[in-house]
This record gives structure tokens, C-alpha cells and sequence, in this order.
């Protein structure tokens, strides 16, 4: 075993002291040591729960013949630290968590984890430590939060009931007293957000990679089931090591080739994009960005899910869940490995009850391509992505005017003022990752166009992400970014820009010369953040087309 190398032998009896020092007795120095990474936080509903599945998690280790070791990975919650400072450090923190485990189970010598995740930049960062560690892995998500109820039977999710809702207030859509209607039940106890945001989409997408237990994707933060799988976690975890099944085994390119065809079938969250290729780089897997689009022209979609549709997880999960969506892709999806032992095909023919009300078949789709489109054209000529399963038939192929604005805040502003019209194409830059940094969330805009009722109208560009929750025609990583020099930063005012998301092009209309004599004209800005881990970040990343990840 790995942790040999801490506990046997005379050299090593300084190391067994202080092992014994934390309460170890010498009956468990012969046993696996398996470290629990949990990012338990009271400051994330999705976090709050863990303490629960923490002590199932160690039992199910002590049952299965291991030992556990809880270590605490940091967590933030992308909904609070939307719209202002907080979202730089988002998307930077996935590197940290990655770093973090790898240190720990490396300086340790612990022989396997048990990595307890559940939002959005956790669960890959912790996916990205289990491949570049390659030692016995099992990622237990904590899972999804009940959707809100209210008058009626009407249920409520936090994007929809909490984001839009401003802009309808704003709007004068709905009083006071409906916001805070809506306030008080978006959210109504543990869990990820409700809908197919990132946390939700990563988590189904883990499943789908085969490191994660079968349901462990879509049971709720406050079920039963949820217990029963951590538990079984913990004793999985053990079998794993005993017979060495690593993550390499199991996330193979046909694994992440199963994950994207289930993000496209189910419409999710265009973050999925960034992590995917970020973790399949830790894996030593080659996964360009054209696969996402490849296989999007192949995958239907077959669910209709909140935020742009009308299903909640909780629906997902009592429908036939992530092997449902599997059972229903038929031979779209490759046999794999997973850490259950039984391999994905085998998984998928174990599901007897589909309903197909939720999880389509493939001769009855909602759409015939899957929810992700790539982009390319002379704004993006590294790519750039949409949610395309959120863009409604008529801005599918759209022709306006460009707005530009150098922050995210700028551009709310103007679309909270009213300054915003039908017909305008609004450009965000200097948010990428290296220009934010960190590539902050544009949900905020996103959202207020959606509550003032431009969804149809008006378009939106930027070297920024989107949060899961994001739908209409808003386009995302464009690459290469403003502060790379990439042409998003050449846009002016006035511009005409085409979307044309059928044929997967982005053009600004704007003859070569203009452009040119621009770029001549180009200086790059001053970064925004001069001191602090965002200051190094910045100086490291890669583009968004790579998966915004830190350079070696």
C-alpha cells in the first residue's frame, strides 16, 4: 500500500508516532488509509448537509476494512459571490482544490479518497486532482435541492425566482410582494441549485464518467438514498484499492465521450465545456474543444430541464436518471468501466422504468441536436460557445448592433437604465480568464435581459462564462480573449455582428481594413487585480479553448 511508506518499517517510527498521536490504535496500521476530502461549509446550501454524509461516508470505510481520514477542501458558492468581486475568484479556485487534494494524498501517502463535492468548481477541481493522482477515487456529490413550493402547486427555482425576477421587478412585472415571494422560496433548504445549473450538470456528468456510484448523480441532498450511497461509497472506496482500480481505468476518452453526449441530451450547463476538457488534460486524454460540437450534431436533446425547461432534478432522478439517459442513447453510448464494477452498458440495461415524459426517446426528441453549440468566426477564431438548447427558434440566426462594455458591471448598468433596445448585440470583454480574471459569471445580465422581456431581441457576447442557469442567445468563452488581443476587443459601437448558430459561425461585419488599422491602434489595459493569488492566476492561465487551466 501506498501508506506503507508512512507506517512500516523502523525509519518510520517518528511517522507512527504522530499517526498514533491523532488516536490511530496499531490494529488499523495495517489497513487502507483512506483520506475524505469533504468541502462541508456553512456558507453553501449545497455544502450544508455534508457533515451527514460525512459520518455515513466513515462508516462505510470502517465497515469496508479501511480507515478515514477527513481533510477540508474550500468552497464557494457561485450564486453569492455573483455580481461583484467575489465571481474572479470562482473559476481560479478549481485550480486551488486541485492542488489541495493532490498535496494532501501525496504528502500523506494515502492509499485512496473519497472526494465529497457538490458545486460548481469543487466537483471538477476535485475530478482534475483524482486523474492527475491516478490512485483509487470515488466522488461522492451531495446532491440536489428540492425544488421551492408556493401558491398552487407552483414550484420555484433559484435562477428563475430569484435572478430574472429583479428585472421583472424592475420592469414592474411583479410588486414587492412577490419578489419576496420568490425570495423566500427559491432556495428552501440544502442542496445544489434545483435546475441543470453547473453543480447540477458536473454531478450528472461524474456519474457519467463512471466515478460515481449509480444515483449518486440526481438523489436528493435530503434523502435517505443519498445516505445509502455515501455509505456504500465508503465501502467501494476500499474495494478499490484492494484491487487497484484507478481513475485513468475508468476516465478513458470514451468515458468523456459518454459524459458529453449526456450533457447534450439533457441540455446543460455550458461550463461543462471548460471542466471537461480540464479534467480530461489531467487524465491524459486529448479532448479538443470541435468534439463538443462533433457529437452535438449527433446527440439529440431529450429533456426539457429547468432553467430553460420545465423539469427539476428531483423529476430527472424519479424519471430513470443518468443510466435513463444512457438506456435511451442506446448505441450512441460506449461501453466503459466505472468504479460500481459493472461496466456503463451493463448500468444501463439495470434501468427498467423510463419515463419518457422526462427522458425522451431518440425517435421523439425535443430538439435533434444536443444543448451545445461551437461557435468560429473572425470574433472567435479559437471558438466560442452557447447553450444553444436555451436559444429560442428566432434568435437561432440574428443580425444587430453592437454595445461594447469593458466590465460586467458596466453592461448591467445599462440594461437595468433601460439603455439596452431590441435589435442590440451586447458585447462584454475583458472578463476571460486572464482578463477578469478568473472569468466571471454573467449571469446577472444575462438574467435582466431575460426578465425585461429581450430574450427575442437582443443577443450577448462575451470572453466570460455563463452560469448553468443562463438561457437565450448568449454566447460565451469567446477565444481568443480581449486581453490576449483577441478581436472581441476590437469591436466598436455601431457594429454589426451576425450570429448564426445553425452553421456555427460568429462574424463581426466589418471589412478587413477597418479591423486592421484597429489592431494597429490596440494597447492592452492595465490588469484589473495587481497583487494576491488572482495577480498569479492571471499571469498562468490559458484560454478558455483549452479549458482555462494553469500552465505548467
Amino acid at each position: 500500500m501506498r501508506s506503507d511508506l508512512i507506517k512500516k518499517g523502523l525509519e518510520r517510527t517518528p511517522h507512527r508516532a504522530l499517526i498514533k498521536g491523532t488516536g490511530v490504535p496499531d490494529s488499523a496500521m495495517n489497513k487502507p488509509f483512506i483520506g475524505v476530502a469533504t468541502s462541508f461549509t456553512d456558507l453553501i446550501p449545497g455544502h450544508v448537509g455534508m457533515r451527514d454524509l460525512e459520518r455515513f461516508i466513515e462508516k462505510g470505510v470502517h465497515s469496508g476494512g479501511g480507515y478515514a481520514f477527513f481533510f477540508g477542501i474550500p468552497g464557494i458558492c457561485d450564486g453569492i459571490a455573483m455580481g461583484h468581486k467575489g465571481m474572479h475568484y470562482s473559476l481560479a479556485s478549481r485550480e486551488l482544490i486541485a492542488d489541495m487534494v493532490e498535496s494532501v494524498a501525496e504528502a500523506h501517502r494515502l492509499d485512496g479518497l473519497v472526494l465529497l463535492t457538490n458545486c460548481d468548481k469543487i466537483t471538477p477541481g476535485m475530478l482534475m486532482a483524482a486523474a492527475r493522482l491516478d490512485i483509487p477515487c470515488i466522488v461522492v456529490t451531495a446532491g440536489p435541492m428540492l425544488a421551492g413550493r408556493g401558491a398552487s402547486g407552483r414550484r420555484y427555482s433559484f435562477v428563475t425566482d430569484t435572478f430574472e425576477a429583479m428585472a421583472r421587478y424592475k420592469a414592474g412585472v411583479i410588486d414587492d410582494q412577490q419578489l419576496k415571494v420568490c425570495e423566500d422560496n427559491a432556495c428552501p433548504g440544502m442542496g445544489s441549485c434545483q435546475g441543470l445549473f453547473t453543480a447540477n450538470t458536473m454531478a450528472i456528468l461524474t456519474e457519467a464518467l463512471g466515478m460515481s456510484l449509480p444515483r449518486c448523480g440526481t438523489a436528493l441532498a435530503v434523502s435517505a438514498l443519498k445516505r445509502r450511497i455515501a455509505f456504500a461509497s465508503g465501502e467501494k472506496i476500499v474495494d478499490l484499492v484492494k484491487n487497484n482500480v484507478t481513475p485513468r481505468q475508468i476516465m478513458t476518452r470514451a468515458a468523456f465521450e459518454n459524459a458529453i453526449r449526456v450533457d447534450l441530451a439533457l441540455g446543460g450547463s455550458s461550463n461543462t465545456v471548460l471542466h471537461l476538457l480540464s479534467i480530461a488534460r489531467d487524465a491524459g486524454v486529448e479532448l479538443p474543444l470541435e468534439t463538443f460540437d462533433q457529437l452535438a450534431k449527433e446527440t439529440p436533446q431529450l429533456s426539457s430541464m429547468n432553467p430553460a425547461g420545465e423539469h427539476f432534478m428531483e423529476d430527472l432522478d424519479a424519471a430513470g436518471g443518468v443510466f435513463g439517459v444512457f438506456k435511451q442513447l442506446g448505441a450512441k453510448i460506449k461501453d466503459n468501466p466505472t468504479v460500481m464494477g459493472l461496466s456503463s452498458l451493463q448500468l444501463a440495461a439495470s434501468v427498467e422504468n423510463i419515463d419518457e415524459g422526462v427522458i425522451r426517446p431518440l425517435s421523439n426528441p425535443i430538439k435533434p441536436e444536443g444543448g451545445i453549440a461551437v461557435l468560429f468566426g473572425n470574433i472567435a477564431p479559437q471558438g466560442a460557445v452557447v447553450k444553444q438548447s436555451g436559444v429560442s427558434a428566432v434568435m437561432m440566426q440574428f443580425e444587430g448592433v453592437a454595445r461594447c462594455f469593458d466590465s460586467e458591471e458596466m453592461a448591467m448598468a445599462a440594461i437595468m437604465e433601460g439603455r439596452i433596445k431590441a435589435g442590440d448585440v451586447v458585447v462584454i470583454r475583458y472578463e476571460g480568464p486572464k482578463g477578469g480574471p478568473g472569468m466571471r459569471e454573467m449571469l446577472a445580465p444575462t438574467s435582466a435581459i431575460m426578465g425585461m422581456g429581450l430574450g427575442d431581441s437582443v443577443a450577448l457576447l462575451t470572453d466570460g462564462r455563463f452560469s448553468g442557469g443562463t438561457h437565450g442567445p448568449c454566447i460565451g468563452h469567446i477565444s481568443p480573449e480581449a486581453a490576449e488581443g483577441g478581436p472581441i476587443a476590437l469591436i466598436e459601437d455601431g457594429d454589426c455582428i451576425r450570429l448564426d448558430i445553425p452553421n456555427r459561425k460568429l462574424d463581426l461585419l466589418v471589412d478587413d481594413a477597418t479591423v486592421s488599422q484597429r489592431r494597429n491602434a490596440w494597447t492592452a489595459p492595465e490588469p484589473k487585480i495587481k497583487k494576491g493569488w488572482l495577480s498569479r492566476y492571471a499571469k498562468l492561465v490559458t484560454s478558455a479553448h483549452t479549458g482555462a487551466i494553469m500552465a505548467d
